[in-house]
């Protein structure tokens, strides 16, 4: 068979700037946002502008979050590009996601000098008719109150288009009547010979360990039992998003059937990426290239792109390690734990204290962990900024034998091999956050079925 390839982006988050974008408000709820907000709309237009002229494949998949957060004009301009897309020839498959809608009493917002306004938002409900020519409009099955339906991508290959959001209440998982719909189209899938593979929003196996443990925001709920679900019923490969990080990961079921989550970058925010995804060996082979976002205009203040969108992720980490030791009960808040308990409140503000002033040589030396000279100076913070940035980036490069692993590991491991979480040690989560050691998170090929 010849190889069909696609396309795929995600979290395009576009923003229609006309709307604002600017003034004191919208600095100060920057400092700890991963994701460009006025750039939006121009690395968007960038992206399509791309996407219409090349000849790398005429399938174009994306996979959820189109909006900044759901304003009607967004979507609108946003809707332009698809069509334009459309007009070049290419084939259009997306799915929406939480931050395309915002049902009352919810709205979305802008800024301009004045501060932070609501602006008119979008309904979940007006999402099927908004979306309907890219994607459900060539579907051969449709769930239309799940927002979700199946596309035959080529010939004896079909995508299961999936959305998870529901009313907005049901934390990121699928009702049980969807999970009817899916067995449905996947049964109906085999019967057809035919290789189904999925598109979710929402990741279905962490990219780090340690992202499994942040609950339903990072993978989705329920997880381990639709991944098997899936997996024993013959979809051996899901794109996914929502994390923002570059991540490939496998899980086997009892059974023995793999399940590949392919999770992408968002497009406006470091790590900044695109796929391009080979089919050969009758959709059994899988060659997943990452190719960069293509060159957008603006003002880089004498920055290259990536340096520009890897300073706005740095200082959202280093920013949010400030709030640990001057505002915790904003910390506490930011990664969604209760913060009303005022000896929790001095305990994370004396920790922050600590890990804002010291050097990875002194927290070392407080555990009684060999600390290599390359290393000893260096600040805490900027390691732990490094850690997480690397985490999204993937391919995490501290591995056995480099400083940073033999100073991180020392660390964990007074307490690691004594502390369980879900049946794994604190210390074997660690070591597979800070270091990749299976598949290369970039640039991989996979073989779904051995």
């Amino acid at each position: 068979m010849d190889p069909f390839k696609l396309l795929l982006i995600t979290d395009t988050h576009y923003f229609a700037s006309k709307l604002g974008c600017r003034g004191e408000a919208y600095e100060e709820f920057m400092r700890t946002e991963q994701k460009c907000f006025a750039e939006t709309e121009a690395i968007n237009r960038a992206a399509f502008r791309w996407l219409n002229d090349t000849d790398l494949a005429d399938t174009v998949l994306i996979a959820g979050d189109l909006s900044f957060n759901g304003e009607k004009e967004s979507h609108l301009e946003f809707i332009e590009l698809l069509r334009e897309l459309k007009a070049h020839g290419k084939r259009i498959f997306v799915i929406t996601a939480g931050h395309d809608f915002k049902d009352p009493p919810s709205a979305p917002f802008c800024f301009d000098e004045t501060g932070r306004h609501e602006t008119e938002g979008t309904l979940r409900s007006e999402l099927f008719e908004l979306y309907y020519d890219y994607g459900f409009s060539d579907a051969i099955a449709v769930d239309k109150e799940n927002l979700s339906y199946v596309a035959q991508l080529a010939p004896g290959l079909r995508l299961l288009a999936l959305n998870n959001d529901g009313d907005g209440k049901c934390g990121h998982t699928y009702s049980a009547r969807q999970i009817e719909w899916i067995l449905k189209q996947t049964r109906q899938a085999r019967e057809d010979h035919q290789v189904m593979i999925a598109m979710n929003h929402y990741p279905l196996l962490p990219g780090v360990p340690l992202f499994g443990l942040l609950g339903g925001e990072v993978v989705m709920k329920n997880a381990d039992f639709i991944t098997t679900m899936l997996a024993d019923e013959g979809v051996h490969l899901c794109f996914t998003g929502h994390m923002h990080n570059m991540a490939i990961n496998c899980k086997v079921t009892e059974k023995g059937n793999k399940f590949f989550d392919v999770c992408t970058g968002a497009l406006i925010g470091h790590p900044a990426g695109m796929r391009l995804v080979s089919f050969t060996d009758d959709y059994n082979t899988v060659d997943i290239k990452t190719l960069p976002i293509p060159a957008f205009e603006w003002d880089f203040g004498g920055l290259t792109q990536e340096a520009y969108m890897q300073r706005q992720f740095d200082s959202m980490i280093t920013t949010m390690l400030t709030y640990m030791r001057d505002d915790p009960a904003r910390f506490l808040g930011k990664i969604r734990m209760k913060n009303d308990s005022e000896p929790l409140l001095k305990a994370v503000a004396k920790l922050g204290e600590k890990l804002n002033n010291a050097t990875v040589g002194q927290v070392c030396k407080l555990t009684l962990t060999p600390c290599a000279p390359s290393i000893r100076d260096m600040l805490f913070v900027d390691l732990a900024r490094d850690l997480v940035r690397h985490a999204f980036e993937g391919n995490m490069p501290y591995v056995k034998g480099t400083p940073e692993h033999e100073a991180v590991m020392g660390v964990v491991g007074k307490l690691g091999d004594r502390v369980n979480i879900k049946g794994q040690s604190l210390s074997a989560l660690v070591e597979g956050t800070i270091g990749k050691y299976d598949f290369d998170d970039l640039n991989e090929t996979l073989h779904l079925t051995d």
